[in-house]
């Protein structure tokens, strides 16, 4: 299976221009497609809903959305009819298989004197893949400071050890519940795709796959993640999803759960995509 991540900005490319067919030609060949940063009626992204116009141009992909930001933006017309609408912006889960259930998990936040601080979160669905049901996630943490960073790792962390012991978003017998049966639980099976806007060499990122210890590498606990671009082999130095007048910057990671990691095919950068100010991040995974 093909997996992309792509932090779109809200559909906004290098040349300026909000341009959702060109996101759609960029991501069409991912069997999961984990978004980041797509919009509902916002001026920037000229009042449309992409949340709509992204999984219309994706008709054979199921979907969920979660917004961090959600706002009121309805009006009256000129006869007094009120229009209701959210402004959201948030994380887009695309998938060829079956979402069987999703949970939409609101990260912590911090507030700061002046930066800007938003509601970040992470959509996370339960997929029914040909070798099963595995949860992908498509995650967007904090911009601004990497203390805001370090809590929702955790909290992204505490999200694994944690899986499956609540049953899952619908347990119990109650007939009248139970239209279709829902997935049996969490998986452990775990992948998290997404802006992360950490750099390896941050603490957040210790925190996600564990420390460096200079004898004995790497060390990340059983119930943690493996970066799976260096997992599978990729230039530590390289893997750049941002470029930048000031430097290139890896930011945009796929994380897979340990279990996972024997499944890991390839990691790879499409550098040539022009629809944003990112780059997406391809995973090739065994599922």
């Amino acid at each position: 299976m093909r997996l992309v991540s792509y932090n779109v900005q809200y559909g906004t490319g290098k040349d300026g221009r909000v341009d959702i067919g060109r996101i759609v030609d960029e991501v069409a060949g991912g069997d999961v497609i984990a978004m980041q940063e797509v919009d509902r009626f916002w001026t920037r992204s000229e009042m449309t809903d992409q949340v709509q116009a992204l999984t219309a141009a994706l008709p054979e992909h199921y979907w969920v959305y979660g917004p961090g930001v959600d706002l009121d933006a309805g009006f009256r017309d000129a006869d007094g009819l009120l229009h209701r609408r959210r402004r959201q912006f948030g994380n887009l889960l695309l998938s060829r298989y079956p979402i069987l259930s999703s949970r939409n998990h609101l990260l912590p936040k911090m507030h700061f004197h002046a930066q800007l601080s938003i509601q970040r979160s992470m959509m996370d669905g339960v997929i029914q893949s040909p070798g099963g049901s595995t949860r992908v996630a498509s995650v967007h943490l904090a911009h601004a400071a990497e203390p805001e960073r370090l809590i929702q790792v955790a909290h992204l962390r505490a999200l694994q050890r944690n899986a499956g012991q609540d049953g899952g978003v619908l347990t119990g017998a109650h007939s009248h519940w139970l239209e279709k049966a829902p997935a049996r639980g969490e998986p452990k099976g775990s992948i998290l795709l997404g802006d992360f806007n950490m750099s390896p060499d941050e603490a957040a990122y210790a925190a996600m796959v564990g420390p460096e210890d200079p004898k004995y590498g790497r060390i990340t606990e059983s119930n943690g993640y493996l970066d799976a671009w260096i997992h599978s082999g990729g230039d530590p130095n390289d893997g750049h999803t941002k470029f930048e007048e000031g430097g290139n910057r890896r930011i945009d990671y796929a994380f897979v759960s340990t279990g996972l990691a024997d499944k890991v095919q390839a990691v790879w950068v499409d550098r040539k995509a022009q629809g944003s100010d990112h780059q997406p991040l391809w995973l090739e995974i065994d599922l």
